[in-house]
């Protein structure tokens, strides 16, 4: 879910690096830094982000500062990709299932940060490559003034009052827009009942979106109505644009469903500063950054101990009252995802 938001954080001594950058000359030269590759969603958009506070701290603890470079999900395994044999990145978060695909393309090494005993089974990988940093779930925003009925099913959104006042993300380049082809896929029972669905939705769809989080001002604004997110994001952003209504489709007289969709963090294989990145490891799933997950950044702690009791804490909870969450196929998914994508771009003419 990329959001270009490539900008350097002086106050907090934190580098937002152009994605143009590749030499190893200045942050692999500084034994004294840390780079960080991730998805977007964790950075505040005025500097009040879960990952501001966190980087923050870990600097005045450690003395090493975080270079950060922030993309879509695949946007950021993509890049690592094409630096494989000069590693730029100490750590990489992205989202499902590009931490799988990631993993696969052998970008990430093994490494247990402290703590990781605490996170769930389903949440960390098998082979000890990645751990979920912060736990989060998939969704849709509405915007709640101007729709006098919201929504609350797949069907709903073929009404023509959503005719180009509905967007969602770009499917393969955004983590959240994949999660639209993933959630369809199980609400509709296969691949083809949902690209037949989703072919049908494209008659609302003003097209495609490299940038999820762009989409939330948009729906603030009422320049759209509904488009997709997911709950970490959106509750921050909601914070600052009150118009945003968080939301779970459902098929017509079902429940709503939604799926774990965590921010997870791997040590990237030659890191050109693994020790550093190790630390940083470590300090994102200690207890005292988990327990600022919800009061600060929105999201859900990944470590099963932390139990928040914040106000934030307590409406993330309410909002996921009577909602059915699965768990997707992820080794399905990582192996066929290039196939879905196609069939997205096909049923859809993207």
């Amino acid at each position: 879910m990329p959001r270009n938001t490539l900008r350097p954080l002086a106050a907090l001594a934190v580098l937002a690096l152009p994605l143009s950058a590749c030499s190893g000359t200045s942050a692999a030269s500084d034994e004294n830094v840390v780079t960080v590759y991730s998805a977007d969603g964790l950075k505040g958009e005025n500097g009040d982000g879960w990952y501001d506070r966190v980087f923050e701290d870990f600097e005045k603890e450690t003395g090493i500062k975080v270079e950060y470079v922030e993309g879509g999900s695949g946007e950021m395994v993509q890049r690592a990709t094409r630096e494989k044999r000069n590693p730029q990145a100490d750590v990489l978060v992205t989202l499902p299932p590009f931490i799988q695909q990631a993993d696969t393309k052998g970008l990430l090494q093994k490494y247990s940060p402290k703590g990781v005993d605490q996170v769930s089974g389903a949440d960390k990988a098998a082979n000890g490559t990645w751990t979920a940093v912060v736990n989060n779930y998939f969704g849709f925003i509405q915007n709640r003034k101007e729709l006098k009925q919201a929504p609350a099913t797949w069907e709903d959104l073929l009404d023509p009052t959503y005719k180009n006042k509905l967007q969602y993300s770009t499917p393969g380049v955004a983590g959240d827009g994949t999660a639209v082809l993933i959630k369809a896929m199980h609400d509709f029972g296969g691949e083809k009942p949902a690209m037949e669905y989703l072919k049908k939705l494209q008659a609302n769809n003003v097209g495609p979106s490299a940038s999820t989080g762009k989409l939330a001002p948009k729906v603030d604004k009422g320049e759209l109505l509904v488009a997709n997110g997911d709950v970490q994001m959106n509750f921050a952003q909601s914070k600052s644009m009150p118009n945003l209504g968080i939301w779970f489709p459902a098929r017509e007289g079902g429940r709503p469903t939604t799926f774990a969709l965590p921010y997870a963090a791997g040590l990237v294989t030659d890191a050109p500063h693994g020790e550093n990145g190790k630390k940083l490891l470590d300090f994102l799933l200690s207890r005292k950054a988990q327990q600022q997950v919800s009061e600060i950044g929105g999201g859900f702690a990944a470590r099963q101990d932390v139990k928040a009791t914040d106000a934030n804490a307590i409406a993330l909870t309410q909002l996921m009252d009577g909602v059915e969450v699965f768990e997707p196929d992820w080794a399905d998914i990582e192996k066929n995802l290039t196939s879905y994508i196609d069939a997205w771009k096909s049923a859809t003419g993207n």
